[in-house]
């Protein structure tokens, strides 16, 4: 089977399809979080630890002090933004959270699926034929 006809196969069977639907998906999934964080949770959280802003969070490597963050960075200063990584690993955290909680719900319900008893299969057209024969014998 040549590579080509093997690729048609994969994107024609859906799998390609619906993969980048959940990627799609999955990135404004990320913004919607990502704002989230930045907007509604760090605000208060940083207003209980004192009114700290995350995201101005840094330390500038070389021994020189800047006021802020974008300071530092106009000077071309090297700085690792500790604040701006908080919040990231918030994000991960809350996308991992929703995703658990989604990926349980579907388990719970295959479970009730798989549970539910299947239908009993219907009879065959023999025993059909002997049921009208015997219910036309006892009318008799």
């Amino acid at each position: 089977m040549s590579m080509m006809k093997e690729f048609k196969e994969f994107a024609v069977k859906g799998n390609a399809i619906d993969m980048a639907v959940g990627i799609i998906v999955g990135g404004a999934f990320g913004k919607i979080v990502s704002s989230l964080v930045n907007d509604v949770i760090m605000p208060p959280i940083g207003q209980l630890l004192g009114g700290v802003d995350f995201s101005g969070l840094f330390h500038a490597l070389g021994g020189a002090s800047y006021e802020t963050l974008a300071a530092a960075e106009e000077a071309g200063a090297a700085v690792i933004k500790y604040g701006s990584f908080i919040q990231t690993v918030i994000d991960f955290v809350i996308v991992a959270f929703v995703i658990f909680m989604m990926v349980r719900a579907m388990n719970n319900m295959r479970k009730k699926e798989e549970a539910a008893p299947a239908a009993p299969p219907e009879p065959s057209d023999e025993v059909k034929l002997l049921t009208d024969i015997r219910d036309s014998l006892a009318k008799s």
